[in-house]
């Protein structure tokens, strides 16, 4: 048995297992991020996007089944050559988003490590080669311990899996990365030091001379050369800086932040509903309920939504629902909390609790 195989089967083999894992707890960060790539400005596959779930799913389970099938030997020759054909996958769908730079993270790793774009496609270049390496020395790949055994934990780690992925379906991600997660402070993610890493950029100018349209460095400085105008000037980010864990949040109403105001409060409630229009009606029904027992709590409640105030007139309206709407942007919501609606407390801008609807009985309001 070559020893250089088995490290690198487990090298692979960790990776997929890890990947697949920080999605699976999950599966709907990876539906928005597929939603991202299905999208116009990317590989313009729209009418994909209502399954981007689905996709999610399926690609979670077969990265994670693969790195643990690879991990314990069960049909070795199916398994490396079905990493080989999903790598195959990764890299170009990598190359493509940095190449283009049309995704910023593309999600490989969840919300639990963040690669640029072309991070992330060297990182795949790396593990296609080990790939390619463990096809080459697919014998050496044999069963840990037996074949009954290698089938079986296969089969129950299947098992386990989809039980997971059916358990945050219905609730929450059972571990959270995002920097929305319990504990985490909303205005100390919002801040820059002072030190922080500067983004530098580079703009190039199109200038007319002597009828043609060229194109010019800012070293250049063809504004001084006599007789040319100017056509166009474009920028490009050579060096992301430092951004922040949380750079989009605000909390708006009627065109006033009201995101320092609300952060002070010590009994704050935040229906999270991304967009009105999805959201569950069972959910909406039993948010009144929850609702006025907060506000007899002594919370402030609010629905907080990327809905239009009309939209929410509706729902209100028909809820009987007495609080009143802020305006978020949709992807920040939809990473504060995976469920539409959500509910989430705070503490002078702590997060000291999260629920999906169907939790809303068992929302602490102490």
């Amino acid at each position: 048995m070559n020893i250089l195989t088995q490290i690198i089967r487990l090298l692979v083999s960790v990776t997929f297992i890890f990947s697949g894992f920080v999605k699976l707890v999950d599966p709907l960060g990876s539906a928005y991020k597929f939603e991202e790539y299905f999208g116009a400005d990317v590989l313009n596959l729209e009418f994909l996007s209502p399954f981007a779930l689905e996709f999610s799913i399926l690609l979670i389970l077969a990265e994670i089944m693969l790195g643990v099938m690879l991990l314990v030997g069960f049909k070795a020759k199916l398994t490396v050559w079905s990493l080989f054909g999903i790598s195959l996958i990764f890299l170009f769908l990598t190359w493509y988003s940095a190449y283009y730079d049309k995704v910023t993270d593309c999600g490989c790793f969840g919300d639990a490590i963040t690669l640029t774009p072309w991070e992330t496609f060297y990182k795949n270049i790396i593990l296609i080669v080990l790939v390619i390496y463990l096809l080459i020395r697919v014998y050496d790949i044999q069963s840990l311990f037996s074949d009954i055994f290698a089938k079986r934990a296969s089969l129950i780690s299947l098992v386990v899996f989809v039980g997971i992925i059916a358990y945050v379906l219905r609730y929450l991600p059972i571990i959270d990365f995002r920097a929305y997660a319990v504990g985490k402070n909303i205005p100390e993610g919002m801040i820059i030091p002072e030190d922080a890493e500067k983004p530098v950029f580079e703009d190039t100018w199109v200038y007319n001379v002597d009828g043609e349209d060229r194109v010019f460095t800012t070293e250049e400085k063809p504004w001084n050369i006599e007789g040319a105008t100017f056509v166009d000037r474009k920028t490009r980010t050579l060096k992301e800086g430092y951004v922040p864990p949380i750079h989009d949040f605000t909390m708006e109403r009627d065109g006033e932040d009201l995101t320092e105001q609300l952060m002070q409060k010590e009994k704050l409630m935040l229906i999270v509903a991304y967009n009105l229009r999805k959201s569950n009606e069972d959910g909406l029904k039993k948010i009144k309920s929850l609702s006025d027992r907060a506000m007899e709590k002594g919370f402030s409640v609010y629905c907080f939504s990327a809905s239009t105030l009309d939209e929410y007139e509706v729902i209100k309206n028909k809820f009987q629902l007495d609080f009143d709407l802020l305006f978020c942007d949709e992807t920040t919501l939809k990473t504060i909390v995976r469920s539409n609606p959500g509910i989430v407390t705070l503490n002078k801008g702590t997060i000291t609790g999260k629920w999906s609807w169907r939790q809303a009985e068992r929302v602490t309001l102490d």
